[in-house]
């Protein structure tokens, strides 16, 4: 009897010290310094909430899944993605479900899904993605880049004195350039305000038309097809999803459209001087894999930027306008 206890307790002893030895390598680091988590078994549940579908959130919640997946290892994340389908008022149930399922983590995509996710928590992390302006969209004053608490994130903001010059090397003989945007966005305003001062310094007369939601668009881009020369379109997500319909007034009018992103471009624009969001998306995972694992501590964590910006060009509108591209512009494949 007592030889078989010894064994008991040996076999005991040999499975604790067999688990302190596994637990120890919870995550591991990456000849590049990325963070991934070893087959301990344990997973993270990540909710991913985009407010619309269309090219560049799209883009940046694929970037974000490939490469948060490829971090951590398809068996230790799962990553659910809700899109509330352009209603900003739907973001808000979305988050809640995603905080009472009590997840690891929350990918906000666009200011309102940010917006109703810090609503929403203060204890899970959250990060944001395809945000221009995280002063703005928080209602930060004199925004130093690190928001603090559970918040952070990648912005997709590009150099708006290059895109107002865009406007000047593009149509140097144009006068009045009419700014078209969703007043309903925040980071839309900021961006058209900004974009209006570069462009005044030029020697343009700005005019803004904002429209309140999908209803009205059609109607105050005719205004101002009307009444410009050329049209400035920031990185504005209801224009994004309803580009056809700017597309729609302004080629047949002959109104040139300067836009703040690449999608809106392929739809209506002319020229752009954008990023990638598919990069935007891999920068965000590697942030949110290393707040999982511990390597970073999101209240310190400041809001990350791109680190290229492509000018690009939409060759059927500028054949459709009779317009040669410049020199030094891609087009849009």
């Amino acid at each position: 009897m007592k030889k078989m206890l010894a064994l008991v307790l040996a076999a005991c002893m040999l499975l604790v010290l067999t688990a302190c030895g596994s637990s120890g390598a919870a995550t591991q680091t990456t000849a590049a310094g990325e963070t991934a988590a070893a087959s301990d078994g344990e997973k993270y549940v990540v909710g991913v909430c985009q407010l619309v579908p269309h090219d560049a959130l799209d883009a940046a919640t694929q970037g974000f899944c490939d490469k948060l997946t490829e971090l951590l290892g398809e068996d230790n994340v799962e990553i659910k993605v809700q899109v509330a389908a352009g209603d900003s008022a739907t973001c808000a149930p979305i988050v809640n479900a995603f905080v009472a399922e009590e997840v690891d983590l929350i990918m906000a995509n666009a200011t309102p899904a940010l917006q109703a996710a810090s609503q929403a928590t203060a204890d899970i992390p959250i990060l944001g993605t395809s945000v221009t302006e995280y002063g703005v969209a928080m209602g930060i004053e004199d925004f130093s880049g690190t928001i603090g608490g559970n918040i952070s994130g990648t912005s997709d903001l590009a150099p708006l004195d290059q895109q107002a010059q865009m406007v000047k090397d593009w149509f140097p003989d144009a006068k009045n350039v009419g700014l078209l945007y969703c007043s309903a966005e925040p980071n839309s305003q900021y961006q058209v305000d900004t974009v209006q001062k570069y462009l005044e310094e030029l020697g343009f007369t700005c005019t803004q038309y904002p429209f309140a939601d999908s209803n009205d668009m059609a109607a105050v881009t005719q205004t101002a097809a009307d009444n410009s020369d050329v049209i400035y379109v920031p990185t504005d997500n209801t224009v994004a999803s309803g580009s056809g319909i700017v597309d729609g007034i302004c080629q047949p009018a002959g109104i040139p459209v300067i836009a703040g992103e690449e999608g809106i471009c392929g739809g209506c624009g002319v020229a752009t001087l954008s990023i990638s969001y598919y990069d935007l998306g891999v920068k965000t995972a590697e942030m949110a894999a290393q707040i999982l694992t511990g390597e970073a501590d999101i209240s310190t964590m400041p809001v990350s930027y791109a680190d290229t910006f492509t000018p690009k060009y939409n060759a059927a509108i500028c054949e459709a306008l009779g317009i040669t591209p410049l020199e030094g512009y891609e087009a849009i494949g």
